[in-house]
């Protein structure tokens, strides 16, 4: 029989469907060999030689005779860095003006990698621009929050197949962070825990779910994953706001996180997929009941009537079998 599972972190009730559960295995996308893009493409804005092809440069990791990672300003930003924060109207009309930040962090001069297989030392020169840059923006008092986030493969939503990520920064807390923020509070005052920290030890001692440990992070399938082989990377250590990650964290989550990717990439066939680092609103910091975290979302799937009507996820697979399935890779 399914059932029902809360996922406290998120305040949602996941269905998981075992009556009609697929095995992991029949999740393999079946992308060609011949969809693998080349080292270079004279026609990408984002490849080495084309710099003046990008809007305007943010940041760098590297000189002119050779970069690791640019940030540019999104050609397309969908918030602007120019401008007041003007909220107006009342009750039912409300409006805040569009200022923020829409940056495109390009992650290597190669067009064919993909962060399952860079080297450790170049997952951690992304993350170290994440941080950079996420710093910088949060110091801007028009920004209430950072969302970083990746696109992987069209079914993401990815346009561009040259590895890159993004950064916005937005004039109000979106819906999901505050959300997460509530739940949070309502543990801790409850129970005068951090609801993640005690996710994690839970599932540390349950241990079916974990995918892999280090000394600084643990990925595991969450108990009621709101989508099939979704994966959340917890810090070990309580902190609340990203930019906080030390150096040596940097990169142990870039280990972490390359591993975990290429384990997608192996044993799913490089599927589609999402991550967005989960951070504090940048009004708080050093929280005692919020706990940052990546959450990887592999795009098996589609939101059909029953999710979209209801606001429930059905989720095909049982996150225990997942996450076997994951470390047998």
């Amino acid at each position: 029989m399914s059932e029902l599972r809360h996922n406290l972190i998120t305040g949602d009730w996941v269905v998981i469907a075992t009556d009609r559960a697929k095995k992991p295995n029949e999740f393999k996308s079946h992308r060609s060999p011949e969809e693998r893009e080349p080292k270079h493409r004279s026609n990408c804005p984002f490849c080495p030689g084309n710099e003046k092809e990008t809007a305007a440069e943010s940041d760098r990791f590297g000189d002119d005779s050779g970069w690791q990672v640019r940030v540019v300003q999104n050609r397309y930003p969908a918030l602007s860095p120019t401008g007041e924060l003007i909220r107006s109207g009342d009750r039912l009309f409300r409006t805040v003006s569009g200022v923020g930040f829409h940056e495109v962090i390009i992650e290597h001069p190669h067009h064919d990698v993909t962060l399952a297989n860079l080297p450790i030392e170049d997952v951690a020169n992304i993350l170290r621009m994440y941080r950079q840059r996420y710093a910088k923006i949060r110091a801007d008092s028009r920004v209430a929050a950072i969302v970083v986030y990746k696109n992987h493969g069209k079914e993401s939503g990815a346009s561009i197949a040259h590895p890159h990520s993004q950064l916005m920064a937005t004039p109000i807390v979106p819906p999901q962070i505050r959300q997460r923020a509530r739940e949070a509070i309502r543990f801790f005052d409850e129970t005068g825990e951090c609801l993640f920290c005690h996710t994690l030890a839970d599932e540390l001692a349950a241990g079916d779910r974990v995918v892999i440990e280090s000394d600084r992070f643990v990925a595991f399938v969450p108990r009621a994953a709101l989508f099939p082989f979704q994966v959340w990377i917890f810090p070990r250590r309580h902190t609340s706001s990203f930019d906080e990650i030390t150096e040596d964290e940097a990169i142990d989550l870039a280990a972490t996180l390359k591993t975990v990717l290429a384990k997608l990439d192996n044993g799913l066939q490089n599927p589609a997929y999402n991550y967005v680092i989960r951070s504090i609103p940048t009004g708080d910091r050093a929280t005692a009941y919020f706990h940052w975290y990546v959450d990887i979302i592999p795009r098996l799937g589609i939101a059909a009537g029953f999710e979209l009507g209801s606001g429930m996820f059905v989720n095909s697979t049982l996150p225990e079998e997942n996450a076997a399935f994951l470390r047998a890779v």
